[in-house]
């Protein structure tokens, strides 16, 4: 059986709470904060503007090799300007559980997002994460703080 693996990011940005919420609550948005090269856009015909639990958002992405994944999220939980949860209902992880979470701070607010995630396919899982999913998630929430600090300025 593969493992469990996790990543948290903390980034303090300079805005308002709202402005954060607004930002970071919007599925259009996430097109932005991912890096070009993994081709990511949201495909959902009836996604909404405004973040609801229950939610479906459906996505292709190509994180490996330019070979384009569907990946569909709902969100599950919302409350608003505090926190969202979204998780993967289909795409290329076995578990896919992502919390944003959002704190007024002297400065600005502070984000923290922590996801839970598993790989399908047991030991194989477990090599390809070594390999090259680790890496992979890495460059994706680096290139994500990059881009909120330099469009938050």
């Amino acid at each position: 059986m593969s493992k469990v693996y996790s990543i948290k990011t903390t980034q303090l940005i300079p805005v308002s709470l709202q402005t954060a919420w607004d930002f970071f609550s919007s599925p259009d948005n996430l097109q932005e904060i991912t890096p070009n090269d993994m081709n990511f856009r949201t495909i959902s015909k009836h996604h909404g503007n405004k973040m609801y639990p229950g939610q479906l958002i459906e996505y292709k992405v190509s994180p490996v090799l330019g070979i384009p994944l569907y990946w569909m999220t709902e969100i599950t939980h919302v409350e608003d300007k505090n926190y969202f949860v979204d998780e993967q209902r289909f795409g290329p992880y076995s578990l896919w559980h992502h919390q944003h979470h959002f704190k007024v701070v002297d400065g600005g607010v502070e984000m923290t997002d922590i996801v839970h995630y598993k790989l399908p396919f047991w030991f194989l899982g477990d090599i390809a994460h070594a390999l090259f999913v680790k890496r992979q998630l890495k460059k994706i929430f680096d290139y994500r703080y990059k881009t909120v600090a330099e469009k938050f300025k």
